[in-house]
């Protein structure tokens, strides 16, 4: 099952610099949104930081970084998505303080401590067919709180979130598309183990 979002939904972005859509060329990533109230508490603080994208990326856990497609071939990703969440049930995610790529990269998160394997397992599905790509580091579910910031701030940000913990209950992943404003939105809901009778996500209408 997968609910199609109507236009200019609530910002979103996939984590990173994404590219600008160009000649029939769209900018989309894939990700699990992180619930209310997590989500909203945990985009308020990367903002607290003074991270400047922090109102234009709700909190998520990416599958697909910001990557370039032909717009003739979303509806065949559209479908390959479908599939992969067909194939799949909801799982649990607990988040469980902080952690850091630096000085790899530099990025500040919170880190999963159950749901790894599950997020493994649909990221693998769905860099296949369509949207198989390489990726420049090995694959570490997370959820960042602070991307390219001063050392201080970074510092700042992983001992506020050391204490953090959340537990919640993955439904499926979304599509996003990266706007010429440079805002991500969400445009398709994809909710595990749903056929065209399922219930798709939280407040979503599903395309029959």
């Amino acid at each position: 099952m997968v609910a199609d979002r109507p236009p200019h939904d609530d910002a979103a972005e996939g984590p990173g610099e994404a590219p600008s859509a160009r000649d029939g060329v769209r900018a989309i990533g894939v990700t699990i949104p992180i619930p209310a109230p997590h989500g909203a508490f945990l985009q308020a603080r990367r903002a607290s930081f003074g991270d400047p994208m922090a109102h234009a990326i709700p909190s998520h856990i990416t599958l697909l970084p910001p990557t370039e497609v032909r717009g003739s071939d979303l509806a065949a990703i559209v479908e390959h998505l479908r599939d992969v969440a067909r194939t799949e049930s909801p799982f649990p995610i607990r988040l469980r303080g902080s952690g850091t790529f630096r000085p790899v990269s530099p990025v500040v998160f919170v880190a999963l401590a159950e749901g790894i394997g599950g997020c493994e397992r649909v990221q693998a599905k769905v860099l296949s067919g369509p949207l198989s790509r390489p990726l420049p580091f090995p694959y570490h579910p997370h959820v960042t709180i602070a991307h390219h910031l001063p050392d201080d701030v970074m510092d700042q940000a992983f001992k506020e979130l050391a204490g953090y913990s959340a537990d919640f209950e993955a439904w499926g992943f979304s599509l996003y598309e990266h706007g010429p404003d440079g805002v991500w939105r969400p445009e398709y809901d994809f909710v595990f183990g749903a056929d065209d009778s399922g219930v798709t996500g939280p407040g979503r209408q599903p395309v029959v």
